[in-house]
């Protein structure tokens, strides 16, 4: 019974990185043996044990057999004759089909770590082609380690997945499960180039995939491709850290420029609108939580009237809140204004850059939005006891007027 580290430990080790998660295979064992040293299985499909101290897994090393489509179909073998070879050739990418065993020395039949000096995501065999998940995979790698490419081969072979319907096969939350966790990596906009390079974001993100080649008015769009918009707002919500709600809500905000008819090119009055339904398909596709459905919804809505925010009257800043919900919910709306930041912020091309520009609408909605909370709305349902239908239009005037007075906009603006 022999020992290694594999996969993403290694990967990272050799990376000079550091490492979180610790992945165990384990040779020349048995079911049994393992549960007579103490370790605890938990693996559904195949033998997976975790260790009695340090809880980590251990896997014994195993064979697969492709029986049917998606990444479900598998059939695995273990046994105590499968070698550690048998175990990495199943792998995804040579990188991570590298194992360290107990002294420190490398397994590596693949050239895994000539491929980690030259900075290339290449598949271990063919086998590769058996699990759709693997292009998910890829293209999430590829966000987490920009300075990578795919090899040509191993993006061909990604491209025959697609084309041979691999990817239709894909279960909603697997893929929604490997999205998320690439908007949330380093550069973003890596696994949308991945994705669209092998044909596979047109097959599980359509709405998305439509936005490449519509152009928008280079005054305000220097960069005119609304999807090449798109990936540096993701890339501006990574560099500033900030949540998944919000980097899919600046992801998804502009999906209605996809259908806006093409005699109106570049123009796309009513983009807003016409983004809503596209959005809530998406997300009811892929099963995205509500909370990141709702904010993307709300920012595709609502950016426009944003980046407006400064001329807006003080009646239809109240109502602005209303409809975002915004007393209810301060923080969701702040978020959706960090996720309009990102929109304004994700503009250029090699002569401008949006990225410094002043941005004073945020400061002046929650300005404005903080006076609006401040007004004791039951206070003023007191003064309207014996008139309760016009409680409602009391609060909404006191609102308007405390934003007026917190803006110093004289009546009648």
């Amino acid at each position: 019974m022999k020992t290694y580290i594999v996969g993403g430990a290694v990967r990272d080790e050799l990376l000079g990185l550091p490492v979180k998660d610790h992945d165990w295979v384990v040779v020349g064992a048995t079911p049994e043996e393992m549960v007579a040293n103490g370790f605890r299985p938990v693996g559904k499909d195949f033998p997976v044990f975790l260790h009695p101290q340090t809880q980590e897994e251990y896997a014994l090393a195993r064979t697969e057999r492709k029986t049917a489509p998606g990444y479900r179909g598998f059939v695995f073998h273990t046994s105590p004759d499968v070698t550690l070879e048998d175990d990495l050739v199943r792998r995804d990418l040579t990188v991570n089909a590298i194992a360290r065993a107990e002294d420190g020395t490398l397994t590596d039949p693949f050239g895994g770590q000539d491929d980690i000096r030259r900075k290339v995501f290449r598949h271990v065999s063919g086998a590769f082609g058996e699990d759709p998940v693997r292009i998910l995979r890829v293209a999430r790698f590829a966000a987490r380690f920009p300075e990578f490419r795919v090899a040509p081969e191993t993006n061909d072979l990604m491209r025959k997945m697609v084309d041979e319907g691999e990817a239709d096969a894909l279960v909603p939350e697997r893929v929604w499960q490997e999205v998320a966790r690439g908007l949330m990596e380093q550069r973003p906009s890596r696994m949308l180039d991945v994705l669209r390079e092998c044909g596979a974001l047109a097959r599980i993100m359509p709405e998305l995939d439509k936005l490449w080649g519509v152009p928008q008015p280079p005054l305000h769009h220097p960069e005119i491709d609304t999807g090449v918009h798109m990936m540096m707002v993701i890339d501006y919500a990574a560099d500033a850290g900030y949540e998944l709600e919000v980097r899919f809500a600046a992801l998804m905000h502009d999906l209605g420029k996809g259908i806006t008819p093409l005699e109106a090119w570049p123009s796309h009055h009513g983009h807003e609108g016409l983004g809503l339904k596209l959005i809530d398909q998406l997300c009811r596709r892929l099963k995205v939580p509500n909370d990141c459905r709702e904010l993307a919804i709300m920012t595709a809505r609502e950016h426009g009237n944003v980046s407006r925010a400064e001329i807006l009257r003080p009646n239809t800043l109240v109502t602005l809140f209303e409809r975002c919900d915004a007393f209810r919910k301060p923080q969701r709306f702040e978020q959706m204004l960090r996720a309009s930041e990102c929109d304004f912020r994700g503009r250029g091309n090699d002569q401008v850059s949006f990225r410094d520009k002043p941005f004073p609408q945020a400061a002046h909605l929650l300005r404005a939005l903080g006076a609006a909370r401040a007004v004791d709305a039951g206070a003023v349902a007191l003064r309207y006891a014996e008139q309760k239908q016009r409680i409602p239009q009391a609060v909404h005037a006191a609102r308007v007027l405390a934003v007026r007075s917190v803006l110093r906009l004289p009546h009648g603006n």
